[in-house]
């Protein structure tokens, strides 16, 4: 059986628990992370030396960076629609999902530990408006990316770019702070509460 290591609580393990559910894959997840088993322990740091969660185990595979094992899930089941095998579709789903973990998950992580974490190491005025700032305007982005579409990230179905994405919205919207009105973010972000296993793992109250 697959293992996932990982909080339920955490952004990038519901990544990972949205893909499993989205595929119907059954697993067994361990509870690693804050306030739960330690990550800078020999076990797991044989099995990411990073020491950070998620990682995957299925058998002898063992991966770690929650995109990745998204990725994995999608090809390992063959799902084609949350993961395309032709090279052009593909890219789009995958351009989206770098530009998640890099662009947006930047942006948004000295705000959010300010104003969520409460970090007392998070608390300068002027990096907090500028990372609101840098938000904004990637959310500005992405909503004239889903006015084009009409639909979802990476064109009219869903796939894995939305699983990325689809949390950081969330995030977004749970966070204190100044929002512009974005509309076809917000018609998105409809139509992926439709979705069971959003509501399960994105729509849940978790920032």
């Amino acid at each position: 059986m697959l293992e996932l290591f990982g909080k339920a609580s955490s952004i990038n393990v519901r990544k990972v628990l949205w893909t499993l559910d989205e595929i119907g894959l059954d697993y067994q997840r361990h509870d690693v992370g804050s306030g739960f088993a330690p990550t800078d322990t020999p076990q797991f740091l044989a099995l990411n030396p990073n020491a950070l969660v998620p990682v995957l185990r299925d058998g002898e595979v063992v991966l770690w960076e929650s995109n990745t094992i998204c990725r994995y899930l999608a090809a390992r089941a063959g799902r084609d629609d949350l993961l395309p095998t032709a090279p052009q579709p593909r890219a789009a789903v995958e351009q989206w999902m770098d530009w998640q973990a890099t662009e947006l998950n930047s942006a948004w992580r000295y705000v959010f530990m300010a104003r969520v974490r409460q970090s007392p190491a998070h608390g300068d005025p002027a990096a907090i408006a500028a990372s609101i700032a840098r938000w904004n305007h990637l959310m500005g982005i992405l909503d004239r990316q889903l006015a084009a579409t009409g639909a979802f990230v990476a064109g009219t179905g869903f796939s894995l770019a939305d699983v990325v994405i689809g949390l950081s919205v969330q995030r977004w919207r749970q966070t204190l702070l100044e929002r512009p009105s974005l509309p076809a973010v917000a018609d998105y972000f409809a139509r992926l509460q439709s979705r069971e296993a959003f509501r399960r793992h994105g729509d849940n109250g978790l920032p």
